[in-house]
């Protein structure tokens, strides 16, 4: 059962409402206003308890009359003890305008999860993770996501206030360009999962941006929770010597998906899990959109991060996210798996990535970092380069990697591409480093590790060279592992590259 009460105004009662199972939304009664009459600012509150098992998004209906200039939102909830290994209390939060919360998002106007205790939106201004726009007369939404819901129930109180008066002017929004200045067919470094202030990272646009130069980045992607309010705000933080691609990391309870590189002002909801058989038409979305589609940390452990949605509709796969944890062990050894899977059914395979998720200090931005070979440094060449897998993951810019597979009356293959050669031709591997003192290079192949060499010189760069052939390796791939005090254990990764293909299609 939901308890609701209205406050704040007269002939607002108290209503019970029933909840079974955890259906997709519940609406609760409308919050009404009266016209203004007169008055400059007018508030109403709700108080509501929301029970163990409650569904996925509570619907708040706000009726907003004619002549508001600004509305503003507020919310409290409580945060009541529990027993050790249950989950407390957390509500998130967002808005949808007079054009309705109906799947695909067209009356968006933001999402601020937990991040926030308050927000407002008008026509000229918005708090980050929200759209401005004129504040129309009809039917909003607030929109309740309780994320865990403690045993005793979540007890929330939510304040809605209206101020009347003229619209402001409307902000027409500047975005950053597609194309910065590159260096043609080159190696590019950059980190496609980023937060800003826009959801729940602390740092602004321009303060990401000195950043990702600072670890030397030449491209970056907005990727903020479940909204795209900062595709506005890139603008002035992109340049010649760095590529803002905008995007958005859509967050469900059943995990989450980097949109990397879309269209600009492209929204992706996130309102679905797994069961209800609707991601394909929001990964077909994002591609639509000029985007590339990333699972995120798939193994990670927080509630509702474990990817569930297979990964038939990605485009690359996020194998490394942020400092190097047992999580990201698991999904590398996932990914190698997918590799032999792709090699024995002859199908396409699925390109691996490395990204921060840096969202506040000291969160350092482009640890780990994608380097990708692409054509140019624009959106379409970089995502190019991401989707071949000509590339590989570096702990920080000093970390460099040159590998490639020779055989064949002196045939050569690179990063994510096949050597096309017969089984039995002798295959001369080699990889170059440097910047990883001490580090041990491990080559991988669909057999599991078949070369550990002898750890790296203080100085970081040394060359190592494996000699196979197709029939006895149908791809490898390199490693760079920081020493290990724990014995067999294998160390940090500090580097990887995708695999190189040996043998015939």
């Amino acid at each position: 059962m939901c308890d609701e009460d209205h406050g704040g105004g007269p002939g607002l009662g108290r209503r019970a409402l029933f909840v079974t199972g955890a259906a997709a939304a519940l609406t609760l009664g409308s919050v009404s206003f009266a016209a203004a009459d007169g008055q400059q600012e007018e508030t109403r509150t709700v108080r509501g308890t929301l029970p163990p098992g409650a569904p996925d998004f509570v619907h708040v209906p706000v009726e907003v009359p004619s002549g508001v200039r600004e509305l503003k939102v507020s919310y409290t909830y409580e945060r009541p003890s529990v027993p050790a290994g249950v989950q407390g209390n957390a509500l998130d939060i967002g808005l949808f305008d007079q054009r309705g919360t109906d799947l695909g998002g067209e009356g968006f106007r933001g999402w601020s999860g937990g991040a926030r205790t308050e927000f407002f939106v008008r026509a000229d201004d918005a708090t980050p993770g929200y759209l401005p726009g004129p504040v129309a007369k009809g039917t909003w939404y607030v929109v309740l996501g309780p994320y865990t819901v403690a045993p005793q129930g979540l007890a929330y109180e939510l304040t809605v206030t209206l101020t009347y008066g003229p619209q402001g002017q409307a902000v027409r929004p500047v975005y950053p360009p597609e194309r910065a200045k590159g260096r043609g067919r080159a190696w590019y470094r950059g980190d496609c999962h980023l937060h800003s202030w826009h959801s729940d990272g602390r740092r602004t646009p321009a303060e990401i941006a000195a950043l990702a130069r600072a670890a030397g980045l030449d491209f970056i992607n907005s990727s903020d929770h479940n909204t795209h309010s900062a595709h506005a705000h890139w603008a002035d933080a992109a340049g010649d010597d760095l590529l803002v691609m905008l995007g958005e990391e859509i967050t469900t309870r059943n995990g989450h998906v980097v949109a990397l590189g879309t269209d600009p002002g492209t929204f992706v909801d996130w309102r679905y899990r797994a069961r209800e058989n609707r991601f394909g038409r929001f990964a077909r979305q994002i591609r639509r959109s000029g985007g590339l589609v990333v699972p995120a940390h798939p193994h990670a452990t927080c509630v509702g991060c474990g990817w569930k949605f297979g990964f038939g509709e990605a485009d690359a796969l996020e194998v490394w996210n942020g400092p190097y944890t047992p999580d990201d062990e698991v999904t590398l050894a996932e990914w190698d798996n997918q590799l032999v899977a792709s090699v024995r059914e002859n199908r396409r395979w699925l390109p691996a990535m490395g990204n921060s998720d840096a969202h506040r200090n000291p969160d350092p931005v482009g640890s780990p970092q994608t380097v990708v070979l692409a054509d140019d440094l624009t959106r379409e060449a970089i995502q190019e380069g991401i989707r071949a897998g000509r590339s590989y993951v570096a702990e920080s810019k000093d970390v460099t990697m040159t590998f490639t597979a020779t055989g064949g009356r002196a045939r050569q293959a690179g990063i994510g591409e096949r050597l096309e050669v017969d089984p039995d031709t002798p295959v001369t591997v080699r990889l170059e480093v440097s910047g990883a003192p001490r580090c041990t290079v491990r080559l991988v192949t669909d057999e599991g590790v078949l070369l550990t060499g002898d750890p790296l010189p203080v100085s970081g760069s040394g060359v190592v060279q494996w000699r196979t052939t197709p029939s006895y390796a149908a791809y490898v791939r390199a490693e760079l592992r920081h020493e290990t005090a724990a014995g067999p254990v294998p160390g940090a990764l500090a580097g990887f590259t995708n695999p190189i293909f040996l043998g015939r299609v």
